[in-house]
């Protein structure tokens, strides 16, 4: 029977994979298209108060994506060598990302791209909470 220090492991190698896929193939699809993604992102908005400031924002929010997801990856590698630091780290980066998604998504009033968010927060919630022990 397996320990309880290793099924926390396992589930937050899990968590780790998970965001470290979501986050660095978003962060690099905006780099790859990006005219594209921010022609699109910049339609979303153009009805709020962030129209002015898309292009900034789009900006952070692709170096934010990359950083979380690489993060992650990282927190892959110390969290097998029983580090729980880096991958604390990076659940916080990602919850941050995706608040942050949150946030664009309601002012834009696009409710069920927030509400689609709303899972892969808890599971950050959740990756922080079980490292945290």
């Amino acid at each position: 029977m397996m320990g309880l220090s290793c099924s926390i492991e396992i589930i937050n190698s899990f968590i780790g994979i998970f965001f470290a896929i979501l986050f660095i193939q978003s962060g690099l699809d905006k780099i790859f298209n990006w005219k594209s993604e921010l022609a699109f992102t910049k339609e979303h908005f153009s009805k709020t108060f962030l129209k002015p400031l898309v292009p900034l924002l789009f900006f952070k929010l692709t170096v934010l994506e990359l950083l979380s997801g690489l993060l992650s990856a990282a927190g892959l590698v110390a969290l097998w060598q029983h580090n729980y630091t880096v991958p604390l780290f990076g659940d916080f980066f990602c919850a941050g990302t995706i608040v942050c998604l949150f946030f664009g998504q309601r002012i834009a009033k696009d409710y069920g791209g927030a509400q689609a968010l709303v899972a892969y927060f808890i599971v950050s919630l959740l990756g922080m909470f079980s490292l945290s022990y």
